[in-house]
């Protein structure tokens, strides 16, 4: 059966990287969680002292990206793969407020952007891959046989990133987390370079009043009419 490229852009907090992995396994294809891979230039930033009170030091991170190595290892008993910062696991670390509060302003930098967008290119130069982010459908991979745009309500996202860190952040506040998606949205959509927008040829997905099971019957129905066209 032929290989596609499914393309996952939306909105933090969407459940974006869950549903990619969800049809990684199924199709048995490579899974990258683009996010994970800012992420981590975000924790190598805050790591060295690159954002602090007077922000991001844009030049000096710039001129850290030859030092900066990202890539993602399968672990056998998770079945998932995970993020790497320079040979030392940080699954857990990019997943931090502190990193959330700080990934965005990383990414508006042009030169972290090109990148991680060429080893992302790299990474999906045979297909069979499902790559999420904001910009996979619109930036790295434009041509992709399946491009979602996931969305829900501000609300709903800021909920479900806080019952994520109530178990490892017990002290972050509902309110804190919702300023936080609010604020990447804006960042997000306004940036310069690469904003993130729904591609023309997206297939919108409001999952807020979807559960886990409902949205990935949907999205599998989306994929085998392209594995058969």
């Amino acid at each position: 059966m032929k290989k596609i490229t499914i393309a996952i852009d939306g909105f933090s907090s969407t459940g974006k990287s869950t549903l990619a992995k969800q049809l990684a396994q199924h199709l048995k294809y490579i899974y990258v969680d683009s996010g994970a891979m800012y992420r981590a230039v975000a924790l190598y930033a805050l790591q060295n002292k690159l954002i602090d009170g007077a922000g991001l030091k844009t030049s000096q991170l710039i001129n850290a990206l030859s030092a900066i190595n990202v890539t993602f290892i399968y672990n056998e008993n998770l079945k998932t793969s995970e993020v790497y910062l320079n040979d030392v696991n940080v699954n857990k670390d990019v997943r931090t407020m502190a990193v959330s509060n700080a990934v965005s302003i990383v990414a508006t930098v042009a030169e972290v952007r090109q990148q991680l967008v060429d080893l992302q290119q790299q990474m999906g130069s045979k297909k069979g891959i499902v790559m999420d982010g904001r910009d996979i459908g619109t930036v790295v991979f434009p041509d992709a046989e399946l491009k979602l745009f996931m969305t829900a309500s501000s609300e709903t996202r800021a909920k479900r990133r806080f019952d994520e860190l109530a178990v490892t952040e017990s002290k972050v506040s509902f309110q804190a987390v919702l300023d936080n998606i609010n604020s990447r949205d804006h960042l997000d959509s306004t940036r310069e370079d690469s904003p993130l927008y729904k591609a023309k040829d997206a297939v919108e997905i409001d999952n807020s009043n979807l559960s886990k099971e409902q949205q990935f019957d949907q999205v599998m129905s989306l994929v085998n009419t392209k594995l058969l066209a």
